[in-house]
C-alpha cells in the first residue's frame, strides 16, 4: 500500500562492506576520485532515490560511516566522494540487527543520537523459542529445500512426535540453526534413515536440557532397512559415557563405516556435516588416529 511501492529497493549488508569502501558503496563516488575510480559511480543510496533502501546489519557500520548515515538521515543529501555538490534523496530506510543496539550505545560502540534517529517504528521479531509454532513449517520447508538441492527425490516424512521434539529445544542459533541441523540429518542419512545427532543438542550449553531425548535420537521414519537405534552412550564401566568419551565413539564408527576415509564424498568429515579441518583437530585432541598411521 506504500507509494514508494514501485520505487526501487536497494539491499545493503553492512557487515559485509570493507571499511574502507563504505562511502563509495553507499554514497558513490566522483570519477578520479582515487585510485582506480575510473569513472563516476552512483551509490546505494543515490540508486535508492524514490524508493527503499534496506541496510541490514547495521549494528557492523563502523563509528566515521554512523556519522555520515546520520547526515543523510538528517539532511536527506548525500555526497559523492570526491565531490563538492549535495544530492537530495528522497527515501525511505529499513534497517535490521541481530545485534542490542541499546547495550552497544551503553558501551559507547553504537551512537546514540543514530540509534534514536533510526528507531522511528521498531518492529522487535522474538526469538524462536518464543515462536514455537513456527518450526514444524520451517522444517518442513528446509526438508523439501535442502533434499531438492541435494537431489533426493522423494523427501522424508516426519516421525509422529518428532516435530513435538524438536519444539522443546531453545535454537539460541534461530532459523538458521534449524536450517543447520535439517541439512546435518540429510547428510548424515545418505538416502537412508534421517536422523537429527542427539549429540548436537546435547552439546549446546544454553539448552542443556535439550538433549533431544537421546534414547530416542531419530525424529524421522526410517527409510531403508536400517533401525533407529541411536540410544544413551555407555563406556566400558557400564556408566553414561562423558561427552568427550561419546563423541570418540561416535567418531571411531563412522571412521569404521568410511573405512579411514576423512574427507571427500563419502568421507567422515561429510557424513558428520563438519569442515575436514574441523573433524581432524578434533580427533586430534580426542587421539583418534587417522590417515597411514592409523
Amino acid at each position: 500500500m506504500s507509494p514508494r511501492k514501485d520505487g526501487p529497493l536497494i539491499k545493503v549488508n553492512c557487515g559485509a562492506i570493507p571499511e574502507e569502501l563504505i562511502d563509495s558503496e553507499l554514497f558513490g563516488h566522483e570519477k578520479g576520485a582515487f585510485t582506480g575510480a575510473s569513472q563516476l559511480k552512483r551509490g546505494r543510496f543515490e540508486r535508492a532515490d524514490g524508493g527503499t533502501i534496506f541496510l541490514d546489519e547495521i549494528g557492523e557500520l563502523p563509528p566515521a560511516a554512523q556519522v555520515r548515515l546520520l547526515r543523510v538521515l538528517q539532511t536527506h543529501e548525500i555526497e559523492r566522494v570526491g565531490g563538492t555538490t549535495t544530492i537530495p534523496v528522497n527515501i525511505r530506510v529499513i534497517a535490521a540487527t541481530h545485534r542490542n543496539l541499546e547495550r552497544m550505545v551503553i558501551e559507547n560502540k553504537f551512537r546514540e543520537d543514530l540509534w534514536f534517529r533510526i528507531n522511528v517504528f521498531p518492529l522487535v521479531i522474538p526469538p524462536l523459542r518464543q515462536r514455537t509454532e513456527d518450526i514444524p513449517d520451517l522444517v518442513r520447508y528446509f526438508i523439501e529445500k535442502i533434499s531438492r538441492e541435494m537431489g533426493l527425490r522423494n523427501p522424508p516424512e516426519i516421525a509422529d512426535g518428532a516435530l513435538e521434539q524438536l519444539k522443546r529445544y531453545p535454537w539460541p542459533g534461530n532459523v538458521r540453526e534449524v536450517e543447520n541441523a535439517v541439512e546435518r540429518a540429510l547428510i548424515q542419512s545418505r538416502g537412508r534413515t534421517l536422523k537429527i545427532d542427539p549429540l548436537y543438542f546435547a552439546s549446546r550449553l544454553e539448552a542443556p536440557e535439550a538433549r533431544l531425548n537421546a534414547e530416542k535420537g531419530c525424529i524421522f521414519p526410517c527409510l531403508g532397512e536400517r533401525t533407529c537405534d541411536v540410544g544413551i552412550i555407555k563406556n566400558d564401566d557400564g556408566k553414561i559415557a562423558r561427552l568427550d568419551e561419546a563423541i570418540y565413539k561416535h567418531i571411531k564408527e563412522v571412521l569404521s563405516m568410511t573405512k579411514g576415509k576423512v574427507n571427500g564424498a563419502g568421507g567422515a568429515a561429510e557424513l558428520l556435516g563438519v569442515h575436514p579441518s574441523t573433524l581432524r583437530n578434533k580427533m586430534n585432541k580426542l587421539g583418534i588416529e587417522y590417515g597411514k598411521i592409523a
